[in-house]
């Protein structure tokens, strides 16, 4: 990567930290390091921060409720750390604003290759057909502000949310099977993507939908997967 990037990495464990450091750098990141959510919090409003590394389990502020302030406030991208392999905790992570979820022990080289798809999919514009504006109705997404509003009023998506709502958008009338989706917008196999898709698409449908139960943008479409509709 040409541009020069800031990672925050948060665990309550040094060692982590410092180990997570070492592999960032040798990729050529800056990197700045917090003992707990609060820490991350209070160096987040200090500095540029491109992406965050975040345990979820720490002392004065723990990961989930970090992330959910973040959210209020910044769409940068959220690796979630955890020792806990249950799918609810996933789900809990992605469902407050987490664009991705690393389960310990784990790899650095892994841990290094979702930041870098992270970053790419935060900085680079959508290149499906070329558009840069779409209009559907009242959804309007404009590529070079990566933004995307409903009937005139802003919405913040994150990295993620973005990524499906412009692949949806971009095509269509198509219908993505759940696999689908995932592979494009993760850039990687899918694997128990079910819970994951389903999990971003309800957060997509209550930042856009008038009535997400009932929604008037992306459509299910049963035993196959999902749409918005042209």
């Amino acid at each position: 990567m040409m541009a020069k990037f800031t990672v925050l990495v948060a665990d309550d464990d040094k060692e982590i930290r410092d180990g997570i450091e070492i592999y960032l750098k040798n990729e050529g990141y800056d990197v700045l390091k917090a003992a707990d959510g609060k820490e991350a919090l209070d160096l987040l409003q200090l500095n540029e921060v491109h992406l965050l590394i975040l345990d979820i389990m720490m002392p004065n502020m723990d990961g989930i409720t970090a992330t959910f302030k973040i959210r209020e406030q910044q769409n940068i991208p959220i690796i979630m750390l955890s020792a806990k392999v249950e799918d609810s905790d996933k789900i809990h992570g992605l469902s407050v604003g987490a664009d991705d979820y690393v389960t310990k022990p784990f790899h650095p080289l892994e841990l290094m290759a979702r930041v870098k798809s992270q970053l790419r999919r935060y900085v680079q514009l959508g290149t499906y057909d070329g558009q840069k504006k779409v209009q559907i109705d009242g959804l309007a997404l404009d590529e070079d502000a990566r933004e995307l509003s409903v009937d005139g009023k802003p919405v913040k998506l994150t990295p993620i949310e973005y990524k499906i709502t412009e692949l949806l958008m971009k095509n269509a009338g198509r219908v993505f099977s759940i696999n689908e989706i995932y592979e494009r917008v993760w850039n990687e196999e899918a694997y128990n993507a079910e819970n994951i898709v389903a999990v971003h698409i309800r957060k997509i449908r209550e930042k856009i939908e008038a009535d997400p139960k009932n929604p008037r943008y992306v459509k299910v479409v049963w035993g196959i997967g999902y749409k918005i509709e042209k």
